[in-house]
């Protein structure tokens, strides 16, 4: 394949067709976005790093903020698939209803969700009541770190995959049950490979919003080291006593978000000969 003389190249990167005033709002947003991380960089006494990044509290604050988010995104994995699937290829009463229920914990505000999880599932909330009798408590511990992790971000598994189920249609699925294949085979063999773009956007969505989940944690599992208190809250609570240790603990979720974001979206391209 014979490549374009450089000045042709140059002339196609220079004259795209787009508004040269779009170029320039485009511009200012991302130096927008970036100069706050700049800041961060700025900020940060680089010689003070290691013993700030190795506290203990810091280190467990990660570690559960890791552990929690993972399970948190499985269980959304789980949950999602199937209620993504139901949304976009059933059509029942009450469907538009379920999308704004769903959507609903997108917009409200974080501490919001912790009311509502402990109004259901706290010591006297109306399961957490019956459970509590039966010696299981949620609130205030890992399990219910998970559950509001799971609360928040469920919503960005579901519309993503419901997204991505809508585009893609339901011919191969069609054309697989006429040949005689089961429904579960279908599922398996046809729409779960078609949902994997889908999926790998949806989690890496889902874990980044689980990872930064702040309001309704707090609120429903407070904060105790090593049980409940998150990189999140760690980041809050040394805000108020050691803002350069806030500030150390911020990067560091910062490259855990980048790091997990990098590995899903950016794959190597392969050169046309």
């Amino acid at each position: 394949m014979t490549q374009q003389p450089l000045g042709t190249r140059r002339q196609a990167l220079l004259a795209p067709s787009i508004p040269p005033a779009t170029i320039a709002i485009a511009l200012l947003t991302g130096a927008f976005l970036v100069l706050p991380f700049i800041a961060l960089l700025t900020g940060i006494t680089w010689s003070d790093l290691p013993e700030l990044l190795t506290s203990q509290s810091a280190v467990d604050a990660l570690w559960l903020s890791l552990r929690t988010a993972t399970v948190a995104t499985v269980i959304c994995i789980v949950l999602g698939i199937p209620l993504a699937l139901v949304l976009a290829r059933t059509d029942f009463p009450g469907r538009n209803l379920t999308r704004v229920i769903v959507l609903v914990p997108l917009v409200i505000p974080p501490v919001v969700a912790g009311i509502i999880l402990t109004e259901a599932f706290g010591r006297r909330g109306l399961l957490g009541e019956h459970l509590s009798a039966l010696g299981i408590d949620i609130a205030f511990t890992t399990a219910a770190v998970v559950l509001a992790q799971t609360f928040v971000a469920l919503p960005f598994m579901v519309t993503t995959l419901e997204s991505h189920l809508a585009s893609s249609g339901q011919h191969y699925e069609r054309i697989a049950q006429s040949l005689g294949a089961s429904k579960w085979r279908t599922f398996c063999t046809i729409t779960l490979p078609l949902l994997r773009p889908g999926l790998l956007s949806g989690t890496v969505l889902t874990f980044a919003r689980a990872l930064g989940e702040f309001g309704a944690t707090i609120t429903f599992a407070g904060s105790l080291q090593g049980t409940t208190r998150t990189m999140p809250l760690e980041i809050y609570l040394a805000r108020e006593t050691d803002p350069d240790s806030a500030v150390a603990l911020s990067l560091v979720l910062i490259l855990v978000a980048v790091i997990v974001i990098a590995v899903a979206y950016f794959r190597p391209t392969q050169r046309r000969s």
